[in-house]
């Protein structure tokens, strides 16, 4: 083992001393815990990557902690995912464990709250998106971290900046169907059923996603508390959680409050975070993202060319929502250039439909006219919006909610058709807010399902709409890189 340079100090050269791990050198200590040290390291072996190597001190270490080491590393090494902390090699001697792991330029996710005092949202959801994407993976192998919190998401900054999960120290197999009792993890981000000591499952995970995406965008956890007592106190009388409405979209609102359910059966479960709107997984850039972008053109063109016009700016509009994110995310200039080429000529064909189903009102003061697709289809018969049902509205007036909720939504396509997207999406989304729930208590029946199929076109149009908004926004402001500019919190 290399020694110490002659800067570390005396103490540190003493713990160092202690440890010979094959085919490692250690360089500095990182971090500590209560029975163990975490120090960083390069190979003495091939190349010289860095690595973390936590030092186990076995006598230390209760009957429960030893068998929560042998399920640590039981787990580490089955667990191969680019958003979870890599295990690298383990090795043992006399007096340690040591854990050799990817090593994590960028920190934990603590200390970059802390010195940003507080996330914008898009950061915060980039960072989400990859926590879910890893307990997705978590969940696959029936595993329970069981100790989430920002301290244990660390950090990588190259080539992007990249969260990962790490410390399986409490870690436990468990499906989703199986109960477990013993109390593991820190109080501040334990959901409140294993906190006051009742039987618990996977979902306790879930709190501490809602508890730590919280701590991003506000600075804090929601019960920041001086001590643990004060802690059980607020989580017993299950005091409200405060969730600024103007600081965040409605869609993070919602997350937050379904996440933070003191009552496990309330809480969103794993299916419904998964596809939760908030983190948009399903349109993260990959090679089976592309495809189904691909595969979305080419219908939305043959619907073109069958005069099915209202389906094809459908279509147009969810490739874009996979190609978007796709163009951000490539590294490849030539690539990306074309790929932006052709998905301006998407963009453009979409407006172009849009001005055909939703055409300019003419006015005296101002002649419009409308944009003509193509020579062909100008003489073709305008097909006019998706028309509403004429019985909901009066359907729908002995019940002032559902009423107003329409109105609102009648406003929202107003907006559209005269190209204001913004405000058309943010009454989309406030009539459906109120529609949604409102849909699910409704009884059986005609005004049911004339809401139900209302309710799916204005979704369909504000799908539309945000897909629209996102190029046009990737337009205005390519993303920048992450290595250039780590202070502006940019995330690509």
């Amino acid at each position: 083992m290399a020694q110490p340079n002659s800067n570390t100090p005396k103490q540190l050269q003493t713990q160092l001393s202690a440890h010979s791990i094959d085919g490692y050198a250690i360089v500095e200590k990182i971090g500590a815990g209560s029975y163990s040290t975490v120090y960083k390291a390069f190979k003495t072996i091939g190349p010289r990557d860095t690595v973390a190597i936590k030092c186990v001190e076995k006598s230390k270490l209760s009957p429960t902690g030893v068998e929560n080491i042998i399920t640590e590393i039981r787990m580490l090494k089955m667990l191969r995912h680019e958003y979870i902390v890599q295990m690298k090699d383990f090795q043992w001697d006399e007096r340690f464990i040591y854990i050799v792991m990817e090593y994590c330029d960028g920190g934990d996710l603590s200390a970059f709250i802390h010195k940003r005092r507080k996330l914008p949202e898009t950061v915060c959801r980039k960072f989400m998106q990859q926590l879910a994407l890893a307990l997705k993976f978590l969940r696959l192998n029936n595993v329970c971290h069981l100790d989430l919190k920002p301290q244990n998401l660390l950090l990588v900054t190259q080539p992007t900046l990249t969260l990962k999960v790490g410390d399986f120290g409490f870690a436990q197999f468990l499906s989703n169907e199986a109960y477990h009792s013993s109390l593991r993890g820190s109080p501040l981000y334990m959901a409140p059923e294993m906190l006051i000591k009742r039987h618990y499952d996977a979902k306790v995970d879930l709190w501490s996603v809602g508890v730590i995406a919280y701590e991003c965008l506000f600075g804090r956890a929601p019960y920041s508390s001086a001590t643990i007592r004060q802690l059980h106190d607020k989580i017993r009388a299950q005091a409200p959680i405060e969730i600024p409405e103007h600081c965040v979209s409605r869609e993070c609102q919602d997350l937050l409050g379904r996440l933070l359910k003191h009552d496990p059966e309330q809480r969103i479960n794993y299916e419904e975070l998964f596809v939760h709107p908030f983190l948009d997984l399903e349109h993260l850039p990959s090679e089976e993202s592309y495809r189904k972008g691909v595969a979305l053109v080419h219908e939305a063109v043959r619907q073109d060319a069958a005069r099915e016009f209202a389906q094809a700016f459908v279509l147009y509009c969810q490739a874009l929502q996979y190609f978007v994110p796709y163009i951000q995310a490539e590294k490849d200039p030539e690539k990306k250039t074309g790929l932006t080429s052709k998905v301006a000529e998407y963009t453009k064909r979409a407006e172009e439909l849009k001005s055909v189903l939703h055409p300019p009102k003419v006015t005296k003061e101002s002649s419009v006219t409308t944009p003509s697709v193509s020579s062909e289809a100008a003489a073709e018969p305008r097909p006019s919006p998706t028309p509403a049902v004429p019985d909901l509205n009066t359907l729908c007036s002995t019940t002032p909610a559902l009423s107003n909720a329409l109105d609102i939504g009648t406003s929202a396509q107003m907006y559209l058709a005269e190209g204001q997207y913004q405000l058309a999406l943010d009454k989309f989304q406030s009539s459906l807010g109120v529609l949604v729930p409102l849909l699910a208590t409704e009884p059986l029946g005609l005004r049911k399902d004339l809401l139900y199929r209302q309710i799916q076109d204005w979704l369909k149009q504000a799908e539309s709409i945000k897909a629209l908004l996102s190029y046009m926004k990737m337009n205005q402001s390519p993303p920048e890189s992450i290595a250039e500019n780590k202070e502006a919190c940019c995330i690509q």
